[in-house]
């Protein structure tokens, strides 16, 4: 059965037949996904990677490529594919378009201190768009796994230690990639990952092993995934970790009997990056033939880049362990997502070299781009020292001044001209601020050289870290404020950037200790991808913003901060530690038998530290304006709640400041008694208020009886009769709460 490419997209009949059409060895290449270098370079084909499985004719029959090609070679490409392949079908694209495309926005874990799902649908309309016009088909977003280590690189792809927060951002973003219709002009079919749990490895170690009870995993980290599945995503990937001792990439228990027939997904899963090649290094296949079969019969749909399906299925087929019915229903997964896609209409889909143009980095664009950076900020500490005043003396002092790598790590296709800088964001307001510049020293200096593995640090010489340090010391004496801007380097988080100790780098210490010496009068912007300990930081400091790395617009959205242009409003998606070694922290933990009380003191048998706090130095939800709120009358419609009934929560809040201000007022709940404990409080709304100096209103949230329900003992979701607490509040370390009882 050969497809006419004017043929309009095919019913589900149809795809069924052209799979019984394809030949064995077609329909295993169809799983094969090859790099975009194997199609746009001359890469040999030599006697390694042809003993893996990657051959001319799986390559020229692979039914996916995972690399941007650009409009105009995607289409050479697309038209050679088709013409060359025996049924003329279609290639996919996929590509990580995590946090935007060429349009860069603040990291997902910044988008997830703004609380506004909605802002991040836009933000991933965008990155589709982008992408679509270029001729990518999927990305490998959004990364949904819970987080609460900081010592794993990766939190800064995802929204943070809540599930609820995840989930909300999880549908957000698939709404966003995928539109009502991944078919429709530019819309992209998004990839919820890593399935399972790839946020909780052991040490906070990447690739490193899970260990979680099944209470745990389904009740706090598995609804996100779910989220996403009921939102429509159209992939899945598995994660690189062991779940409770099976490698997720074969686990069928996992990937079958939990991803599909519990939660419904019928879409494609996807392996990442050669992870069915490592369940041999997991110990858990003898070979890379063993691997094939497990994920196979696994439901692996997609082998990413290791022809370990196409050396390996024919045999595994041919002798029973594989039945060619999986192969069968994986082959007929990915081509309905093609025909969804609406490939066999139109190969080309919205790839056009014009609208390439015109569409990337537009002002459309890059004005969503400052706005997600300006929501995301959060205000950490301020001594009355921010916003900055006009006519004062501001010294601008620290290696991220002038930095315009101010995006993430997966921003793949970032670029530094794209990007404004504060220093450039500072220029177009010098009439009204006396600006001085100075670096003071770089991002990381000799001592901070294993930060980043894999890049060589340019470390000056002694001469020139001296004067960069002294002439920022000079600019810091004849300043009213100074403004320092330090932090992570771009590539201090993401995968394979795992760190046990979560301070900034030494240089920079230095040059904070250094100024703070001469002028006390500091505000501190701190770009990073992940939580940090900083204990110093705000001993040396009279305000903190945490700016994350925001993106192409970083710059702007800085000075619009700093000068009131805007007000903070971010609030934390994931809790910054006191130190490393409170890490896992969160919120929403559980009493134990033996609380500890810090009201009441009396450390002895309790759970508790000896030398450190329990609660982290800024817990989740936390985050300043530079307004002022106060919350009153915190009250209930009624203190008894039957099955099928609500009860309305209501807070006044009031802005006692003298700035105009957001602030997301965040509603827990506590459930007292459980036949399973439950955690000291558990976030189950937020909504954000805008309010003048002096004004104040009522924010009211309904409590309906599915927001009381847990996974119970018996590993069902329900709610129990009992008393629960409601807080309504700033932060999580809000205290004050009123009751209902469930009936």
């Amino acid at each position: 059965m050969t497809i006419d490419r004017k043929e309009r997209a095919m019913d589900q009949q149809k795809l069924k037949e052209l799979v019984q059409d394809m030949s064995l060895i077609e329909k295993i290449n169809q799983l094969l996904q090859v790099t975009s270098g194997f199609f746009i370079d001359d890469v040999e084909l030599t006697g390694p990677i042809r003993e893996n499985g990657i051959t001319e004719q799986s390559i020229a029959q692979a039914g996916s490529v995972i690399g941007l090609l650009g409009a105009k070679k995607y289409k050479e490409i697309q038209d050679a594919y088709i013409k060359n392949h025996p049924h003329n079908i279609p290639l996919l694209i996929m590509l990580d378009v995590i946090n935007g495309f060429r349009t860069i926005f603040p990291i997902p874990l910044a988008q997830g201190a703004t609380f506004e799902p909605e802002l991040s649908k836009r933000c991933a309309q965008i990155a589709a768009k982008e992408s679509a016009v270029s001729g990518v088909h999927v990305t490998f977003a959004p990364m949904v796994d819970l987080v609460r280590d900081a010592r794993w690189g990766r939190v800064m792809e995802s929204t943070g230690e809540d599930t609820k927060l995840n989930s909300d951002f999880a549908i957000a973003m698939v709404e966003g990639f995928q539109g009502t219709n991944v078919g429709e002009e530019y819309s992209i079919a998004a990839c919820v990952k890593h399935f399972a749990a790839y946020g909780a490895p052991n040490g906070g170690r990447d690739y490193n092993t899970v260990e979680l009870s099944e209470n745990t995993l389904r009740g706090y980290y598995l609804p996100a995934y779910e989220a996403a599945v009921k939102a429509g995503v159209e992939m899945v990937m598995t994660s690189f970790n062991t779940l409770n001792g099976i490698p997720s990439t074969g686990n069928q228990w996992l990937n079958r009997n939990v991803l599909r027939d519990e939660m419904g997904f019928d879409g494609v899963l996807i392996s990442d990056w050669a992870a069915i090649e490592e369940l041999q290094y997991h110990g858990y296949a003898k070979d890379r033939k063993e691997a094939a079969g497990l994920a196979m019969n696994a439901g692996v749909d997609i082998d990413m880049m290791t022809g370990i399906y196409s050396k390996n299925l024919e045999s595994l087929i041919e002798d029973g362990t594989v039945k060619e019915e999986l192969l069968d229903e994986a082959v007929l997964r990915i081509l309905n997502l093609k025909n969804k896609l609406g490939l066999f209409e139109n190969p080309y889909k919205d790839a056009d070299e014009e609208k390439e143009k015109e569409i990337i980095l537009c002002e459309e664009h890059r004005k969503v781009s400052l706005e997600a950076a300006e929501k995301s900020f959060v205000l950490l500490k301020n001594d009355g020292i921010l916003p900055l005043k006009k006519r004062e003396k501001i010294a601008l002092i620290g290696p991220f001044v002038s930095e315009k790598e101010i995006y993430g790590v997966w921003s793949m296709l970032g670029r530094p001209e794209d990007t404004v800088s504060i220093a450039e964001a500072a220029d177009k307001v010098r009439m009204d601020y006396e600006f001085t510049f100075a670096k003071g020293c770089n991002i990381l200096g000799a001592e901070d050289s294993n930060l980043i593995p894999d890049q060589h640090v340019q470390e000056p010489s002694k001469e020139d870290e001296e004067r960069m340090l002294q002439e920022a010391v000079e600019a810091a004496k004849n300043a009213d404020k100074i403004i320092l801007a330090i932090g992570e380097h771009r590539r201090m988080s993401g995968e394979s950037a795992s760190r046990s100790d979560l301070t900034l780098p030494k240089i920079q210490y230095k040059l904070l200790d250094a100024i703070y010496e001469v002028n006390p009068n500091i505000a501190v912007i701190i770009f990073t991808g992940r939580p940090l300990d900083l204990r110093e930081v705000s001993e040396k400091s009279k305000a903190i913003l945490n700016v994350w790395l925001p993106g192409t617009e970083g710059g702007t959205a800085i000075l619009n901060t700093l000068i009131n242009k805007v007000s903070p409003s971010g609030k934390l998606p994931m809790s910054f530690p006191y130190c490393v070694g409170q890490v896992p922290v969160h919120y929403n933990e559980y009493f134990t038998g033996r609380p500890y009380d810090p009201k009441t003191g009396g450390k002895e048998y309790r759970s508790n530290y000896r030398d450190i706090p329990n609660t982290p130095l800024y817990p989740f939800g936390y985050g300043l304006s530079y307004a002022k709120f106060q919350y009153d009358d915190i009250k209930l419609s009624k203190d008894i709640m039957s099955i099928g009934e609500t009860i309305d929560a209501y807070v006044t809040v009031k802005n006692v400041g003298e700035y105009a201000g957001t602030e997301t007022v965040q509603l827990y709940i506590r459930d007292c008694i459980g036949s399973v404990v439950r955690p000291r409080k558990e976030l189950k709304g937020y909504q954000k208020v805008t309010l003048q100096p002096g004004e104040a209103k009522n924010v009211t949230f309904e409590i309906t009886e599915e927001m009381l329900r847990f996974c119970k003992d018996d590993l069902s979701f329900g709610s129990e009769k009992g008393e629960f607490h409601v807080y309504l509040g700033t932060d999580s370390s809000t205290e004050e709460y009123v009751s209902f009882n469930l009936n």
